[in-house]
């Protein structure tokens, strides 16, 4: 799942609406709903296939051949990102769902919570899409399924990097892109000394993953080892000072509808972190750029340079009669070669080790960052009250840096929350 303003936020009315519905679902039929077993039947040869944006026409064109061999039919059906919260919500309260469907890596716990999705666990043995094997380290079938059952496996990767203007930079007289925290926020101090409405690094008020990046990269995280969300560390008081560092200096714009396309192609913010779609965009709009910018992968903090680990994953409902069938169509998904064809048909990053090292991938020196970063990135906590705290750190932030809130009283009523949150 990529992951831009609009998208990310509907994840979190996602969330908040399968846990509504898995409590209607509950309360009207008396059972627990916990993920169950995938049934054994071959089913109609039809699968019903769910996938997320408008990757749908890309998707038939995916599988058209593996349709043709199998004679197992798939029919995709493209969920705007408009709709996501009503059709699963739906589908979810009334057990009706697709064989098939895409999940978000940060919905996966909350799939799990309203039992959605079957346990393919018993299925390992047989289904190299269900085995560790050649997965990236951020996203394996054992990472996104901690609690012991299966009911999700890689699809699509996605990370960030550090986006730059190359020709802007040497233009303030910096001569390569920053590689620490400290040159970061040097560089971007240096940028904003350009004059009015120029700025030298972009914060998105909207985005709930920075916060947890700034404390992994302190040498933190954001929970502790049993996967509790824990906040009042000193690595995340670090990643908090650093945050509004930016703003104290006033290096990043306060605007909150700023626009980070615009903003780099303008060059008011010649440096930013964002995902690979970024990328797309600035092609589109900005042709004449070309060879004025690059990425890198993410400054180093006082440990390293985690970065996140984002993307989706592909799971089978819970009621399919599909499940066999389901089973061959993510094997077929998971092999090198449909990963490749994948990228190059939207887009989107392999989970696969091996496709990530194809030349159709390599030759792109975008990419290679993209790849490299993908060595050091997780995954947001699995926790079902991650999407709440998350959103609680992150409107603090804002009232730090905007309001001048008190960084110590606040970040103490936002770990006492989440404390809460988890009862």
């Amino acid at each position: 799942m990529r992951i831009r303003t609009a998208s990310r936020r509907r994840t979190a009315a996602v969330a908040t609406a399968l846990v509504a519905a898995l409590a209607l679902t509950a309360c009207g039929s008396g059972k627990s709903k916990t993920s169950g077993a995938a049934g054994s039947g071959s089913g109609s040869g039809v699968l019903k296939m769910w996938v997320m944006g408008d990757a749908g026409n890309a998707f038939k064109t995916l599988t058209a051949d593996w349709s043709k061999q199998t004679g197992i039919k798939v029919d995709v059906q493209a969920i705007p990102w408009s709709d996501i919260h009503t059709k699963l919500t739906t589908a979810v309260a009334s057990g009706n769902g697709p064989d098939v469907v895409q999940v978000g890596y940060s919905l996966v716990p909350t799939f799990n919570q309203a039992g959605a999705l079957a346990d393919l666990s018993s299925y390992v043995a047989a289904h190299p899409a269900l085995q560790d094997g050649d997965y990236v380290a951020g996203a394996s079938p054992k990472t996104l399924n901690p609690d012991g059952k299966l009911t999700t496996v890689p699809w699509i990767s996605d990370t960030r990097v550090l986006f730059y203007r190359s020709d802007l930079l040497t233009a303030a007289g910096i001569s390569k892109p920053p590689a620490t925290w400290a040159e970061l926020h040097d560089d971007a101090v240096t940028l904003a000394k350009r004059g009015s409405g120029k700025y030298g690094y972009y914060i998105p008020q909207w985005d709930l993953a920075l916060p947890a990046e700034f404390a992994w990269q302190a040498g933190g995280d954001v929970t502790d080892a049993d996967g509790k969300i824990k906040l009042d560390t000193p690595q995340l008081r670090t990643a908090v000072d650093y945050y509004l560092s930016f703003y104290k200096d006033k290096a990043v714009p306060t605007a909150a509808d700023f626009d980070q396309v615009t903003g780099f192609v303008n060059g008011a913010a010649p440096m930013l972190i964002s995902g690979p779609y970024l990328a797309k965009s600035i092609e589109t709009q900005a042709p004449d750029l070309k060879g004025k910018w690059g990425t890198v992968p993410l400054p180093a903090g006082p440990a390293n340079g985690t970065s996140l680990f984002a993307g989706s994953g592909l799971g089978i409902w819970k009621n399919s009669k599909n499940t066999e069938s389901a089973l061959k169509l993510l094997d077929f998904l998971a092999t090198p070669a449909t990963q490749v064809k994948w990228f190059q048909l939207d887009g989107d990053l392999p989970s696969v080790k091996t496709a990530l090292n194809d030349p159709a991938l390599t030759s792109d020196p975008n990419v290679a960052v993209y790849v490299k970063q993908l060595d050091d990135a997780k995954l947001l906590p699995l926790n079902p009250a991650w999407d709440q705290v998350s959103q609680d750190l992150l409107d603090g932030l804002n009232k730090m840096a905007l309001q001048g809130a008190d960084v110590t009283s606040t970040l103490a009523k936002i770990n006492e929350a989440a404390q809460g949150h988890q009862k």
